[in-house]
């Protein structure tokens, strides 16, 4: 797999009917390794390790009803009392992210109206944060610490 532009881990990865497959400690079982699935496991990771995040409050392909079609999140972090407080969504390290990846997760945030959107493939992360007030969004130079939020 690629190298990214997120600290490493040691990734738990084994074989399982002749695919490779990746431990997800937020769902607690293997899942396809997939490109995207790389950048997401590496992103979690860094989130939990690096910013403080808490796992116990993040949760992994979130399902959620927008406009009567069912759509899944790849990354929502909670707040303590379970509102939605951040979504992030992931591409594979060979995407580009563009505008077609933020007005998807502006699709999921018309749903969960979270305080900050994070798009990222590994190898770019985009971080916002939302201003309801003054229906603006604020671009973050960093993902921010979790105690910082």
């Amino acid at each position: 797999m690629l190298s990214l532009n997120i600290p490493s881990y040691p990734a738990k990865i084994v074989m399982r009917n002749g695919k490779n497959v990746i431990f997800d400690i937020l769902r607690r079982k293997y899942v396809a390794l997939t490109p995207e699935e790389w950048v997401r496991q590496h992103f979690i990771h860094f989130l939990i390790e690096i910013k403080n995040y808490p796992p116990s409050l993040m949760a992994n392909e979130i399902s959620l009803s927008l406009n009567g079609m069912s759509k899944r999140c790849d990354t929502v972090l909670y707040n303590k009392d379970l509102t939605a407080k951040m979504i992030i969504e992931y591409k594979s390290p060979n995407i580009g992210i563009s505008q077609k990846a933020f007005t998807q997760i502006c699709h999921y945030n018309m749903a969960l109206k979270v305080d900050y959107l994070i798009v990222s493939n590994g190898l770019n992360h985009y971080c916002c944060k939302m201003d309801y007030a003054n229906q603006n969004y604020m671009f973050l130079e960093d993902i921010p610490d979790y105690h910082s939020l």
